[in-house]
């Protein structure tokens, strides 16, 4: 009598475990993907790397005097200063932008650190916006241009914003492979019961994600990054299929 519940428990932890297989299996099936009476439901994936070919790189020089005449002299002295390095070093004149510059004042503290009414300088901040296909010399002339303090230049060298033109083109490409890259999912999903994807009955785009080619960010709204030369365009689609 003991042999005989001793094999029924055996029997009933064997089913056990294989529910509990079989629950798990499914619980993972259903996180990914989605098999209804309606259709298949399939993520598509797709990337590439591209090569940006064009920036904008931002300079700004500032300068502080005790008076505003003095401080806009020594901004108006620098400007051709800076202007004339870009140029040297391969920039074309019609690419470089003075933007309108701006100036402020610096109140005088006390010991206390209480400001007070009186001006203790004058400021002003000059922007040069510098636009180029060549995203390398863009890359070389941000690294070098500190150089320029030595000539007592104060200036801010903003991070080159790197971008790719042909942007629009690539996203529908990508697209395409995406959706291709899920109807292929769904038929390794669907061939083990002999069946295969009829007709897309619905298909949802999700959002682009622009990263360095190394990066393994994503975003619910998108990652659109400006700061890499090289990028990683990756698309995803999400689709279902009639099941045949």
């Amino acid at each position: 009598m003991c042999f005989l519940c001793e094999k029924l428990k055996e029997y009933q932890l064997t089913i056990f475990a294989l529910i509990l297989t079989l629950g798990l299996i499914i619980a993972v099936f259903i996180g990914t993907n989605i098999i209804s009476e309606k259709g298949i439901y399939m993520t598509g994936s797709a990337e590439e790397i591209v090569m940006s070919d064009s920036a904008v790189w931002t300079i700004t020089i500032n300068t502080k005097k005790p008076t505003l005449v003095a401080a806009y002299k020594v901004l108006e002295n620098q400007i051709p200063v800076v202007k004339k390095y870009l140029i040297d070093n391969g920039i074309k004149e019609e690419n470089i932008n003075i933007e309108t510059a701006s100036y402020w004042t610096s109140m005088k503290r006390l010991p206390n650190g209480n400001v007070t009414d009186e001006i203790s300088s004058y400021n002003y901040s000059q922007n040069i916006k510098v636009k180029s296909d060549d995203v390398f010399l863009i890359k070389k002339l941000s690294t070098d241009i500190p150089k320029l303090t030595e000539q007592d230049i104060d200036l801010n060298s903003q991070q080159p914003e790197y971008q790719y033109s042909k942007l629009a083109e690539l996203k529908v490409k990508l697209l395409e492979k995406a959706s291709l890259d899920a109807k292929q999912r769904a038929n390794s999903t669907l061939k083990v019961n002999g069946n295969k994807t009829g007709k897309i009955l619905s298909v949802k785009t999700g959002v682009f994600q622009i990263t360095a080619p190394e990066s393994t960010n994503v975003s619910d709204i998108g990652i659109i990054d400006a700061n890499s030369i090289e990028k990683k365009v990756t698309a995803v689609v999400k689709v279902t299929y009639e099941i045949k």
